[in-house]
């Protein structure tokens, strides 16, 4: 049917977010930073939204859309409602299961304003070098001068058995996979996977479950821009990539993505050295990438 409804210009939109607030019936949500009207039958063309922007960059046309349906934003909204209970609840009754996003103010090493730069943590880091005030002495061979090392991790819980689905730290986020081996394989692990993504991390060998599912329900529920997986080379850990890539696809079904955007490649060298290539394709239009951890800290291919 033809009917009114709202388009927005992601020209103008500066990704403030003030419309999503002022729209009751929860029809227009921020994808990759920008604003944008999620479905067209949760939107009632009443135009609450058009004055929160700042920018004017809503506006009513008429077009073709489904009709408004009442029953289903009622039913989304109770949805949403539960899930944002179950992200602020700890579960199983742990506190420390919270769903939260951590916000670092100030990294070790970082210069501040006045110019001091922030002391480093750590019991081996230089300003704790003496052997008679630190019960933790340093490695043999010296003590380490890399005290400069931000950790990255910006979400609670990691691991992907714990984390709610609707985290609100999911919501168009770049999205990190992770076997519970590479942050202690590759040292470097917080700076080259870890920055700027959303973590999760867990053991298909010793968690026992298949991740598709909720993987899938991740990516398709909260505008996931893109996965990444960073997994060791033993054949175990074959079972977290082949999630990922089940759950990329059914995550690109439900949203009606096409195959011809999404390629999967490995970054880093092979055993060999050689330079890798894409490796496949995945049915959405969401970027994945496989990166192969050998366990003396190298990247290699795939299989």
């Amino acid at each position: 049917m033809k009917r009114r409804v709202i388009h927005i210009d992601e020209e103008k939109c500066t990704g403030c977010g003030l419309c999503v607030h002022a729209c009751h019936e929860g029809a227009i949500g921020l994808v990759g930073g920008k604003a944008r009207l999620l479905r067209d039958d949760y939107c009632d063309g009443l135009g609450d939204c058009l004055p929160a922007c700042p920018e004017n960059a809503i506006e009513f046309i008429e077009r073709e859309a489904a009709a408004y349906d009442e029953k289903a934003v009622i039913a989304e909204k109770m949805r949403r409602a539960q899930a944002e209970i179950h992200a602020r609840m700890p579960a199983g009754g742990c506190p420390g299961s919270m769903a939260k996003t951590i916000v670092r103010e100030a990294e070790p090493g970082a210069v501040s304003e006045s110019g001091q730069a922030a002391p480093a943590h750590g019991v081996n880091s230089a300003s704790n070098a003496s052997s008679s005030e630190n019960p933790f002495p340093a490695p043999a061979g010296g003590v380490s001068t890399v005290v400069n090392v931000p950790a990255r991790l910006s979400n609670w819980p990691a691991q992907i058995k714990l984390t709610p689905v609707n985290a609100p730290y999911f919501q168009g986020c770049d999205l990190l996979v992770a076997a519970d081996c590479t942050a202690f394989a590759y040292g470097a692990f917080h700076e080259d996977f870890l920055k700027g993504r959303v973590c999760l991390i867990g053991c298909p060998k010793l968690d026992g479950v298949d991740y598709t599912e909720k993987l899938a329900q991740i990516i398709a529920e909260n505008n996931v821009r893109s996965v990444r997986v960073a997994r060791m080379q033993v054949p175990c850990c074959g079972g977290l990539e082949r999630a990922v890539r089940r759950a990329v696809a059914i995550a690109g079904s439900q949203n009606g993505a096409g195959a011809a955007d999404a390629v999967v490649g490995v970054r880093g060298a092979d055993i060999t050295g050689g330079a890798v290539d894409a490796i496949g394709a995945v049915a959405s239009s969401i970027p994945v990438q496989i990166d192969v951890i050998s366990s003396d800290g190298r990247i290699v291919a795939v299989g």
